[in-house]
């Protein structure tokens, strides 16, 4: 199974909105097929694996890191390959909650006369696809928060000027960030101040486990606009890639406008006179959005902290100090105690050049 996790990682930066799957076909103590799950729409880890070992499937044991599905999709039903191949036993480390799968592939495997297991490195296999599983369980993407500052906290001058903080190490780290991600979220605030990008600059050579003939997939952009202020000309609608304005206000000449200036426009609830984030969250959700990079100020920072939406916090420590005029990390709600404070669980330290990144979840109840 540890191998099977591993070829699924390959599939880090392609599979979007597809599961990172990958599988391992054994008979007698010697492996005889393996594959992984590239992209959307190209073939199962399970079909791959069953192709590379021909005829020695038959009796073998498959190790797959999700449950085979059984259901046709984009792909015939991968439940239909083993069985055809005479695959004796099936051991997934976990059932998918895909409520379309859901235990069904492996009940569909037993029918068949398949020895199935489940449970083996559950865990490792869960962390593969966060988001994916995130969004089946609870309709929800898995967010993370990723933020530059100084050792001080600070994330801009007082005057908004904030190129740059960290390194070019740690840039090009967040730029592998980015290549995961199905979509990269910022505010309006971000966007008239900076006028970002917010795409994938690395070639595929330079972003680890692609190969080199594999395209780099540009996520979704998405900014958070209440009062669809976004520019008609800002940078991003220029660029490869789509680009989605969430606004809450009835305003339908400037959005009617950005759409004309190629972007997709949302309108969502409103919250405390803002976007209602949740909201949000959950409409990208239904457009098969796994993981979201929030990329972004203080104030949404914070507002997406307080509504308990982030999962994961990843922070870049700079080795210099900005003082106590310059901007903070987060717009949180007043705290007056030591009791309000949001508690995090640090997940990761490590040295990306000369700056610390740390990565933690918020332990909000």
């Amino acid at each position: 199974m540890a191998r099977a996790i591993q070829l699924a990682e390959r599939g880090r930066l392609t599979t979007d909105p597809n599961p990172r799957v990958g599988c391992v076909l054994v008979r007698d103590g010697e492996i005889v097929g393996e594959g992984w799950h590239r992209r959307a729409g190209e073939p199962h880890a399970e079909r791959f694996a069953l192709v590379t070992a021909a005829e020695r499937a038959r009796g073998a044991t498959a190790y797959v890191t999700l449950e085979p599905c059984c259901h046709h999709g984009r792909t015939p039903p991968c439940t239909d390959g083993l069985i055809a191949a005479g695959v004796a036993r099936v051991v997934c480390a976990m059932v998918d909650p895909n409520p379309l799968v859901a235990g069904q592939g492996l009940a569909q495997l037993r029918e068949a006369g398949i020895e199935t297991e489940t449970g083996l490195m559950e865990a490792e296999a869960r962390a593969l696809n966060p988001g994916f599983v995130k969004r089946m369980e609870q309709g929800r993407p898995y967010v993370r928060c990723k933020l530059a500052a100084s050792l001080d906290g600070r994330t801009a001058m007082a005057s908004g000027e904030s190129k740059w903080i960290s390194s070019e190490a740690a840039r090009r780290d967040v730029q592998r960030l980015r290549a995961r991600s199905s979509a990269i979220m910022t505010g309006i605030g971000t966007v008239l101040a900076d006028d970002p990008s917010l795409n994938v600059r690395l070639d595929p050579s330079q972003l680890t486990g692609m190969d080199a003939e594999d395209p780099v997939r540009q996520p979704l952009r998405v900014v958070v606009d209440t009062f669809w202020r976004m520019p008609p000309m800002a940078r991003m609608l220029a660029l490869p890639g789509e680009t989605l304005v969430a606004g809450a206000e009835h305003l339908p000449e400037r959005a009617a406008a950005l759409e004309a200036a190629g972007a997709q426009v949302v309108v969502c609830p409103r919250h405390l006179g803002r976007v209602d984030l949740p909201a949000l969250m959950e409409t990208l959700a239904q457009r098969a959005i796994n993981e979201v990079l929030l990329e972004t100020g203080p104030t949404l920072a914070g507002a997406a902290v307080s509504a308990g939406l982030v999962d994961e916090i990843i922070l870049y420590l700079a080795p210099h100090l900005m003082g106590q005029s310059a901007q903070g990390l987060f717009d949180l709600p007043l705290v007056e105690a030591m009791a309000d404070r949001v508690a995090l669980d640090i997940l990761d330290v490590r040295r990306v050049g000369p700056d610390l990144r740390i990565s933690a979840r918020p332990c909000l109840e």
